[in-house]
């Protein structure tokens, strides 16, 4: 199949583009490389050194002998994205091209504006191109778990069946996302959807976990194909930034109590997912929902983990948690779709956490500690 990967110079785009072709597909990958100026706006960088991204293509295709094109654009512009889906004729597109942080989205308003104008216009930019120059193309769009929020009930894979006054109905499963990031996921999907009832698209939104790791099969060929590892309170996911904090001799910051419970899974995992819903697409018309998952932790849990892993003594700092979001709470989240496709998960062990800690230990003289610790509060709409 020919697969282009919107936001390929990301964390998981850039896995996510190998992996594809190494595994015989025509991939091309687009980004306008907004995550790198966000790095120079908070000061702060990936802990694994990370080449450009054309270094990378070229290094992918000295190492495995397979092209890779290359498009240089923003999707809020609608004739680049025009011209780019007719130049490549993709069969499939995965968008993982979007502002992906809560807490960036809740800096003030001016980040929150551009959350959700880059987010939700470049989505619908992608859309609009799919509906009126190919309507087979399947959309594979990037969601996040924290979509539904945690509600009291067990969360389905997506749609869920209701009963109210004695009638039946098929409706997407209520959803309260938890900040302004979260909401132009939601819209994202709400668009999609409609996208699908109205103009017969196809596509496969995919609810994910908190991902951890950075290496792949693919990238630990070449040091230039290595991917980004984030450490900051921003764009740092959790088990990642307790491993970091661990090897810096750091306590590790547990907002609240830690009860807080997430969905989880290995970047091997996300890689595989994705390949598994581009070469098993939607059917026309179909909006196909996964939970893409493998199992959940509470933040308390993690943090244990990591210091019983850690060959060292560990501390747990437990910090006035800054986001707004419920201390203990039910979490059960289906997620049977991507398992019965053939997923064969990797499930978080020692071994996985011991061998970040080297990684880290070799580029830990790329942290600035003062990005480590969160600064952004939910319940501020201004912040420092």
């Amino acid at each position: 199949m020919r697969v282009l990967v919107l936001g390929g110079d990301g964390y998981l785009g850039w896995p996510t583009a190998l992996h594809l072709s190494d595994r015989g597909h025509e991939v091309a990958v687009a980004d306008n490389f907004a995550r790198r100026k966000y790095d120079e706006e908070l000061g702060s960088q990936s802990l694994v050194a990370i080449e450009d991204l054309s270094v990378r293509v070229a290094a992918w295709k000295e190492v495995s002998g397979k092209d890779m094109p290359l498009y240089e654009g923003d999707l809020v512009d609608a004739d680049f994205v025009y011209q780019m889906v007719r130049e490549f004729q993709p069969d499939s597109i995965i968008h993982f091209a979007e502002q992906r942080a809560a807490p960036y989205s809740m800096i003030d308003r001016e980040h929150a504006v551009y959350t959700q104008y880059n987010n939700v216009v470049g989505n619908l930019n992608v859309m609009y191109a799919i509906a009126e120059i190919n309507p087979d193309i399947h959309l594979v769009k990037l969601g996040t778990l924290g979509e539904y929020g945690t509600p009291n009930i067990d969360i389905e894979e997506g749609w869920i069946e209701i009963e109210h006054n004695g009638r039946k109905d098929r409706m997407l499963f209520p959803k309260k996302p938890g900040s302004f990031y979260h909401l132009s996921k939601v819209h994202d999907s709400h668009n999609i959807e409609f996208g699908c009832r109205i103009w017969g698209m196809r596509a496969t939104d995919l609810n994910q976990g908190v991902v951890y790791g950075q290496q792949t099969e693919q990238t630990v060929r070449d040091p230039r194909l290595a991917t980004r590892l984030d450490y900051d309170a921003v764009f740092g996911t959790v088990l990642n930034r307790f491993v970091i904090q661990a090897v810096l001799g750091q306590p590790l910051s547990v907002y609240g109590k830690g009860g807080q419970t997430r969905g989880m899974l290995d970047i091997r995992d996300t890689v595989e997912c994705l390949r598994l819903a581009v070469e098993n697409p939607a059917d026309r018309g179909e909006f196909r929902v996964f939970n893409q998952i493998t199992e959940s932790y509470s933040v308390k849990q993690v943090a244990e983990l990591v210091s019983e892993t850690f060959p060292g003594p560990v501390q747990i700092d437990y910090l006035d948690n800054p986001r707004w979001e419920l201390a203990e709470h039910y979490y059960n989240v289906k997620h049977s779709g991507l398992l019965e496709l053939g997923l064969q998960p990797h499930l978080l062990s020692d071994t996985l956490i011991e061998s970040l800690f080297p990684i880290v230990e070799e580029n830990k003289h790329r942290v600035n500690m003062e990005n480590m610790l969160p600064k952004v509060k939910w319940a501020s709409p201004k912040n420092s």
